[in-house]
């Protein structure tokens, strides 16, 4: 294959695995001079209505009805709960690494969905669940997640609404490219921006450069790049290779959280790390390194 036709895959792999994983440093940078549903809501607000004017530039039209409120939904489920309760663990000083260990376990959330709307399953992807099941257990027993248990269960149950909506979301009729996503974070911003005003968010303070800054890099690459490379990806890999930021996300956020953010990880729960990654490894990668047998069915012999 050519470069020029490995050049926008490699693009789009680093966007998910560089910016994805770098979006939860930048979360925690931001919630330190920004209120968290207020800052997600900024985001997602900003990002959506840039991409909606983009659209409407070029000439695209708005879909029916039914597939909007389609895109809504999911961007409620996908974005205002599973990204923002993920926002407000940070802001309650859910270290940046162990958030996205613990979004990690997505995947896994997303087979038990699956098997729920009636898609196929394997005990190898059961077995992948149960491992990591008990990452997550290891993770909650010492160190940072300890002390803080509804930090732990804010970011838990944004993970099964991410894996929901995106199970959903591939069942149900959505706009056609980048639409979709445009009014699902138009959906979230106003949904966010709305339980802040209701929950009584207030700037008490403006805030610092760096806040301003993580607000605008995470719109515009952690949302508007991002996004569209994931949906790069679907469109042209397997869903094995576009799903695999899944356990890359963590190694560069723990990176990035203790080589400049100043966090540490305790011995307990670097073992969860590797435990969790090699879960969701063994979830989306096992049907590809262990092939099921193929079902061999007697022919009948006609006389």
């Amino acid at each position: 294959m050519r470069f020029r036709q490995l050049l926008p895959l490699i693009s789009a792999l680093f966007a998910l695995y560089i910016i994805w994983g770098s979006t939860y440093f930048a979360i925690g940078i931001g919630v330190k001079s920004w209120p968290p549903l207020l800052m997600a809501g900024v985001r997602f607000s900003a990002a959506g209505v840039l991409l909606m004017a983009y659209l409407a530039i070029s000439g695209h039209q708005l879909p029916a009805l039914r597939p909007i409120l389609n895109a809504a939904l999911i961007g409620v489920l996908l974005l205002a709960v599973g990204n923002g309760f993920v926002t407000i663990a940070e802001h309650q000083h859910v270290p940046s690494g162990i958030a996205a260990v613990m979004v990690a376990t997505v995947p896994l959330f997303t087979l038990c969905f699956s098997r729920f709307f009636g898609i196929a399953t394997r005990k190898l992807e059961w077995l992948g669940i149960a491992i990591g099941l008990a990452g997550i257990v290891l993770l909650n027993s010492g160190g940072n997640l300890s002390g803080n248990p509804w930090g732990a269960i804010l970011i838990l149950i944004g993970s099964v609404s991410w894996a929901f909506g995106s199970v959903y979301g591939s069942r149900i009729e959505l706009p056609v490219g980048m639409m979709a996503g445009a009014i699902e974070m138009l959906a979230a911003g106003i949904v966010l921006l709305t339980a802040s005003f209701l929950t009584g968010e207030k700037l008490t303070a403006m805030p610092t450069l760096s806040g301003f800054l993580a607000v605008g890099y995470l719109a515009i690459f952690g949302s508007l790049i991002a996004i569209n490379a994931y949906m790069y990806l679907i469109r042209n890999v397997s869903p094995a290779i576009a799903t695999s930021y899944a356990y890359v996300n963590p190694v560069v956020a723990v990176l990035l959280g203790t080589g400049f953010g100043g966090e540490s990880l305790s011995a307990v729960e670097w073992l969860a790390l590797g435990v969790i990654i090699f879960a969701v490894v063994l979830v989306t990668l096992g049907k590809y390194l262990f092939p099921a047998r193929p079902v061999v069915t007697p022919c009948e012999i006609k006389k």
